[in-house]
Order: C-alpha cells, then structure tokens, then sequence
C-alpha cells in the first residue's frame, strides 16, 4: 500500500497509537515521561497503558524527526525530561487527524450505503 499526500512539508505515513497518543498528550503542553503515561492512560479511557520501553522508543524517534523538543519546566526535577511539541509535530497530528477523520467520514457513507 503506498500512502499518497496533497502536503509535501509532512510525512504521510499514518502514525502508531502510540505516537498518535504522545503527540496529542503533548498538543496542549509539555510533559515529562510519568505524567505522558499517566495522560495516555487517561486519552484513551484505560485502553492503553503503554509500557516505559514503548514510551521511550517512541520519544526517541519523535525527537530524531522533530516533531518533539526538550523543555525546562520548573516543577521537573533535574532527573525528569520534560517534552513539548514542535511546530512540525503539531502539522504531523493535524495531518493524522485530517486523515482519519477523511477515512471515518468514507466508511460511515459505505456503511450507511450498504444498509438501503
């Protein structure tokens, strides 16, 4: 399968839940590796409960493409990294968002299609 996009500035490739759920956590400010877990947990209703090997892979990668940064915060102790979305990690969560929602709204229709 080879995903086509209408932005070249953002990498098309649809996003892992787990990244989809880091970077959703961090879209409304930054935070360190417990309090993502924890929030995670809480975006998702108890779904997931992402292991730190995961949590931390995933930061990993997010930081190797920019999407996340280091940030100072003054309740994190010198031990927690603290991490907030870049601009380009917000224009890669918007495009995921943009894209799912476009697949829920051609779905629904075959849905509603096949019922008449």
């Amino acid at each position: 399968m080879r995903h086509v996009s209408e932005r070249h500035d953002v990498d098309a490739k649809p996003l892992s839940e787990a990244v989809l759920l880091i970077l959703t956590s961090l879209s409304d400010r930054p935070r360190h590796g417990y309090a993502l877990l924890k929030d995670i947990e809480d975006l998702s209703g108890g779904r997931v409960r992402m292991s730190t090997g995961t949590l931390f892979g995933a930061i990993r990668r997010l930081l190797e493409n920019a999407w996340i940064e280091p940030v100072d915060m003054d309740d994190t102790s010198r031990d927690k990294q603290a991490y907030g979305l870049t601009p380009a990690g917000r224009r890669q969560l918007e495009s995921e968002i943009n894209r799912m929602k476009y697949l829920t709204k051609a779905a629904t229709a075959r849905l509603k299609a096949r019922r008449t």
